[in-house]
């Protein structure tokens, strides 16, 4: 019995307890309320107090301040509440050295494009007045783009081996960022190089075959459209150095017009490429974009298949697909509904644009990375390879 009491007595002061508890909590809460409305009031009165054009302030004029002073609150509040945790330390590539020393990422995923090959001589297609498209004039095409179009090709292929010695340049070498792409495999850090490109540097730098997917095929090999014989690359750049602009098959019976094994508009990506995305970029865990306008799909849109929290870099001379956006949004100014209801904030947590040449990007990353004497003596040694895809 008197344990029942001294239970019953325990419950009651336990009770008692708690309710004083959540009576001094939410003293507390309309405290905190009461000081938030006096600072707000405050400031509003002291905006008000600083406009010389108000001397004697209306009630409308301290009802805007005050409206105006909450905003700004809101504002920061919104801001941190929609903004995700990093896992960079800064959006810079200082950040970026510092997640790969310390996360120590060993699938590393890298897109390339064009301008990661205009160091070694190689024109890009979209540069005003030096890239292909804007030098084509004199092949009387209706769209530049026509040159690489397999219907256009198949019934005119004149144009296409005209610029073809531009595009295939002999005796060109692997770039710095090439070969910063090297040292990551020899590292152990490279899970694929995707690249748009058709110039086989990938592997004159060295890179295993298997470790490279390019997407747009390449220039190494070529096939007759008719017999589909197979020719090498020097077979090709052979043909072109001789008077007869056109190659043609030299199979018995043939004659059928020779085709580099790079992909024209119209045709079908390699089955590969389609593998290889499934495969790899659910296991990603960097991804660095270099001398690409990420204009061209389905490549282009490689960059939204890692996961959303996995960092991203783009080396190049200007922003491009998410990183164009990122960089609008800094330089706009946040609407206040936006603010209200947590829209426009658009600010990237995992995304690093590096304006700039690919090779002064990948040489200062390795710098910061510690392996820049490692990534200059590889550029010395020069090509360790002639093989081609």
């Amino acid at each position: 019995s008197s344990l029942v009491i001294m239970s019953d007595s325990s419950n009651l002061v336990n009770r008692k307890s708690k309710k004083e508890d959540e009576e001094n909590a939410e003293n507390e809460q309309t405290s905190s309320a009461a000081s938030a409305g006096d600072q707000s009031s405050q400031r509003a009165e002291s905006s008000v107090k600083d406009n010389p054009s108000s001397s004697n302030p209306s009630k409308i004029d301290v009802f805007t301040s005050f409206v105006e002073s909450v905003g700004q609150s809101l504002k920061g509040a919104a801001a941190e509440a929609a903004r995700p945790s990093s896992p960079l330390k800064t959006l810079d590539l200082a950040g970026i050295a510092d997640y790969i020393k310390t996360r120590k990422p060993k699938n590393i995923i890298v897109m390339t494009g064009a301008g990661i090959s205009t160091s070694a001589g190689i024109p890009d297609f979209r540069t005003p007045g030096s890239g292909l498209y804007s030098n084509l004039a004199e092949y009387d095409l209706e769209d530049p783009q026509d040159i690489f179009d397999i219907d256009f090709f198949k019934e005119n292929p004149e144009p296409f081996f005209k610029l073809a010695k531009a595009l295939f340049p002999k005796d060109v070498k692997p770039t710095p960022a090439h070969y910063f792409v090297k040292l990551l495999e020899k590292k152990g850090l490279l899970l694929r190089w995707f690249t748009q490109n058709i110039d086989s540097l990938e592997i004159r730098a060295g890179v295993s075959k298997e470790k490279v997917m390019a997407a747009h095929g390449s220039h190494a090999t070529s096939t007759c459209l008719k017999c589909r014989k197979k020719y090498d690359l020097a077979w090709i750049t052979k043909h072109l150095d001789s008077s007869a602009l056109v190659p043609h098959c030299e199979a018995p019976d043939c004659d059928g017009v020779v085709k580099p094994d790079i992909i024209f508009f119209s045709e079908s990506l390699p089955r590969d490429f389609f593998v290889k995305i499934v495969q790899d970029f659910p296991c990603c865990d960097l991804l660095i974009v270099m001398g690409t306008s990420l204009i061209v799909q389905p490549f282009a849109g490689l960059v939204d298949e890692v996961d959303s929290e996995i960092p991203r870099l783009l080396i190049n001379r200007e922003p491009a697909g998410p990183f164009r956006a990122h960089a609008d949004a800094a330089r706009r100014p946040t609407i206040p509904l936006e603010v209200c209801y947590g829209l426009g904030i658009k600010a990237s947590h995992r995304d690093v644009f590096h304006r700039g040449d690919c090779n002064e990007g990948v040489l200062e990353l390795a710098e910061r990375l510690g392996w820049d004497a490692e990534l200059e003596q590889m550029i010395a040694a020069g090509p360790p390879t002639t093989e081609l895809l």
